[in-house]
């Protein structure tokens, strides 16, 4: 099996399913939805975690711990291969300029240099953190890394 053979295997879109057309449709009368109580009602939405009645999961579960999620670091990130291209000898690299240039969108506000790709190029870059390979890769061009606090 390839996966062009899953991307074929039918219709992408299935029709609508018209409901209250007759007993002879199967989806006739009450519409597929039962007899009676809340689903069979026209406004009814489902809530999420309802269990009817019964203390939901999330309330049963406890709630203790510590997370260190709000103490993350997050790092706009880019690759030295990237920067070969787009900057010329002895040009400066720092993540204003690489916004000012489009490279980088907006995001987090500390850059991180990667170090994927050749550089052929001396480059001052200035970032917050780089990884030992792109350090070496940018100082054996003849560059320098600056790394902000």
């Amino acid at each position: 099996m390839n996966l062009e053979d899953v991307l074929n295997a039918g219709p992408k879109h299935r029709p609508r399913k018209r409901v209250g057309r007759g007993i002879g449709s199967g989806t006739g009368k009450t519409c597929g939805r039962g007899t009676k109580g809340h689903g069979a009602r026209q406004t009814f939405h489902g809530k999420l975690a309802h269990e009817g009645g019964q203390m939901p999961l999330f309330r049963r579960l406890p709630k203790r711990g510590f997370s260190n999620a709000r103490y993350k670091v997050e790092y706009s990130v880019i690759n030295v291969g990237e920067l070969a291209k787009f900057f010329q000898a002895d040009d400066e690299v720092s993540l204003e300029i690489l916004r000012e240039r489009g490279l980088m969108k907006s995001g987090p506000a500390r850059l991180k240099i990667l170090g994927n790709g050749e550089l052929g190029v001396a480059l001052m870059v200035k970032a917050h953190a780089a990884s030992e390979s792109a350090a070496r890769k940018i100082e054996a061009a003849g560059g320098q890394v600056e790394r902000l606090s």
